[in-house]
């Protein structure tokens, strides 16, 4: 059965929090007039979250229980699989999202864009998660070309078309504004309320900041160079190759002018610089190649169908 509004809840070890989370945002629901359904994605949890949903779930309130901890991304994707909405709204469960503030989310949707991000104008985290934040925000809005403040925002509503049209893995959930607008969908961000966690503690460690910043070079990858892999390895290629011809000149000259050069470093280097560059010139042709004929075999596909 379809509905209006899904809600899409990962929750790792948060039984304490998800008993008072669901109540309240099922309240934020039903005040807004709308149809709607909250779903948990139980994320391998051993807090005895599966016991506290026995008494939770609903009609509108759904469970969905993975054997074991597969991480944010995975819940999320396999959470998209399965939301009725034509509008989803992600949450997290530790209550630090304020359900008062689903009207605006929604109403950002209502003014044609497909992603409206919570944007937690004043955060109730520990300083240093704070400010570390700041620094992940600052970096990927450069790196990625895509304006924003609070990327890794995990309030965000979003159209159906674009919820379909996401492939969550990694830490990628860090990045779906970037995935968006990377897709042709309109992107905003909306001043929200965060409050504090209400139980328990985080259950990001200090590994999610250099898991987030190598998935952000995964991102920039497939958002800039999936359709063009010789702009990103040749371009490596050519200024590595570049260092080493320049290297080798060095050594040529040396050795014109009767200097021993055969055990010099700098020679040794230039010729690696220079093996490394046509590596990465042949990555880059090879990559070149296999979008082509993806392409090929994508276009003979769509004549195939027209014929029939």
């Amino acid at each position: 059965m379809g509905c209006d509004v899904s809600v899409l809840m990962p929750a790792y070890n948060e039984a304490e929090n998800l008993t008072e989370v669901i109540p309240t945002t099922a309240a934020a629901l039903e005040g807004l007039g709308v149809s709607w359904e909250i779903v948990i994605i139980d994320d391998g949890s051993t807090d005895g979250t599966r016991t506290v949903m026995a008494g939770l779930r609903s009609p509108n309130v759904r469970y969905i229980r993975l054997r074991r901890n597969a991480g944010k991304s995975a819940a999320l994707s396999v959470g998209l699989d399965h939301v009725h909405g034509e509008r989803v709204v992600l949450m997290d469960a530790d209550g630090q999202d304020d359900p008062a503030e689903l009207g605006k989310m929604l109403a950002a949707l209502d003014d044609g864009y497909d992603l409206a991000t919570g944007r937690r104008a004043v955060r109730n985290d520990r300083f240093i998660k704070r400010n570390t934040s700041k620094i992940y925000n600052g970096v990927t809005s450069k790196v990625t070309g895509v304006e924003g403040k609070d990327f890794n925002s995990g309030f965000k509503a979003m159209s159906r078309e674009l919820a379909d049209s996401l492939e969550m893995y990694g830490e990628l959930h860090r990045y779906i504004p970037v995935l968006a607008v990377w897709g042709g969908f309109k992107t905003t961000e909306v001043d929200v309320e965060h409050h504090e966690r209400l139980h328990g503690k985080s259950k990001f460690g200090r590994a999610r900041f250099w898991r987030g910043f190598l998935d952000l070079v995964t991102v920039k990858f497939l958002t800039t160079y999936t359709a063009r892999p010789f702009h990103l390895f040749g371009g490596v290629g050519f200024g590595i190759g570049f260092g080493g011809a320049v290297l080798l000149v060095w050594m040529a000259i040396s050795k014109a002018l009767g200097h021993s050069i055969g055990t010099r470093p700098a020679l040794q280097l230039g010729v690696l610089l220079v093996v490394v560059a046509v590596q990465m010139l042949s990555l880059g042709l090879l990559g070149e190649l296999m979008v082509n004929l993806r392409r090929r075999r994508s276009l003979d596909s769509s004549a195939d169908g027209d014929l029939r």
